[in-house]
């Protein structure tokens, strides 16, 4: 893949990292990263934590546009993206709408089985008591093992494989401390695949697809920062044709949700049918040293630096108005 070189005059630019949500720790390596990137590159580049400042500083400041690093609430759910659109800041990744539609997996899957695209089963439950006969009739509907997580976290935060019904009641309740909505999914069982694009619209291209290979599949959120233990193949080794019918999926996925900029979305592959069943979308993709944009971005012959500079460059405004971007 070849990218266009960005124009640099970017102004004075923010990269947003930390913030209030669960996912605070790697939002701070994500933009440690992508600061150290885009000022290697010549680019007027500052950190700022909207846990410690409010956003109208930005606009105080003299900022022209951000690169935003956060993760999960408050920075991916299309609060911050209102913030900025009303500041009048262009901003990385996609907009309001699609920001909110794509932190809530229930949301998500409602949007992508309206127009036929494949997604596990699932119930959804709210906060609050449940009977034995209520959990057991999601076991029944779903069968086992199934999967137990809030519906607007990431990072498998929050989230429970079970495997016997007795424990359903605890991972139920394990999800219900970080929201009042709980998806409950139907398990594929199979090879965990994600793809990341680059891009908007018809001009989204999708990098090549990555095969995750966790130890025993539990791709958590330790084997997903903090060991080297989880095996990443890209190229992938899936049979011929199935890559390339990834990427076309994910790229409708995208786009039906209106997002713009940049996006990854994670895959299960069914072992016995190979077919492909989407999980969810990633709108603010983790940029750490064990981050998948990045790692899918380098196959294709795109540096770390190459690609925050690119991302940059598309920042824009769901609002825009004549001279924005």
């Amino acid at each position: 893949m070849t990218m266009q070189q960005p124009d640099l005059q970017l102004g004075k630019v923010a990269v947003l990292m930390g913030g209030r949500s669960a996912e605070r720790e790697i939002s701070l390596m994500s933009g440690r990263g992508v600061l150290t990137a885009l000022r290697a590159r010549g680019v007027d580049a500052h950190a700022f934590d909207p846990a410690e400042q409010p956003l109208d500083e930005l606009k105080r400041q003299g900022f022209a546009r951000c690169f935003i690093a956060l993760h999960g609430r408050y920075g991916e759910d299309g609060t911050v993206q209102g913030a900025l659109e009303l500041l009048g800041i262009p901003y990385t990744g996609a907009g309001v709408l699609a920001s909110s539609l794509a932190i809530d997996k229930i949301m998500t899957k409602r949007a992508w089985l309206a127009e036929g695209l494949p997604t596990p089963r699932h119930v959804l439950l709210h906060r609050g008591p449940h009977d034995a006969a209520r959990l057991q009739a999601v076991v029944a509907e779903l069968g086992l093992p199934l999967i137990v997580k809030p519906s607007r976290e990431g990072s498998s935060i929050g989230l429970t494989k079970v495997t016997r019904a007795e424990q359903m009641d605890a991972a139920v309740a394990t999800a219900a401390r970080l929201d009042a909505d709980i998806l409950c999914e139907q398990f594929i069982a199979g090879d965990e695949v994600t793809c990341s694009i680059l891009g908007t619209g018809e001009g989204a291209r999708a990098l090549p697809v990555i095969h995750i290979v966790a130890p025993e599949g539990n791709y958590d959120y330790q084997n997903k920062y903090f060991t080297d233990v989880t095996e990443y193949r890209v190229p992938c080794d899936l049979p011929p044709g199935e890559e390339a019918a990834i990427q076309a999926l994910v790229l409708k996925a995208y786009r039906l949700l209106g997002c713009r900029g940049w996006g990854r979305l994670d895959v299960m592959i069914d072992a016995a049918t190979r077919r492909p069943w989407l999980l969810e979308l990633n709108t603010s993709p983790g940029m750490t040293g064990h981050s998948l944009v990045p790692m899918a971005a380098k196959a294709a012959g795109i540096s770390y630096e190459d690609l925050c500079l690119q991302v940059l460059a598309d920042a824009g405004l769901d609002y825009a108005t004549g001279g924005d971007q």
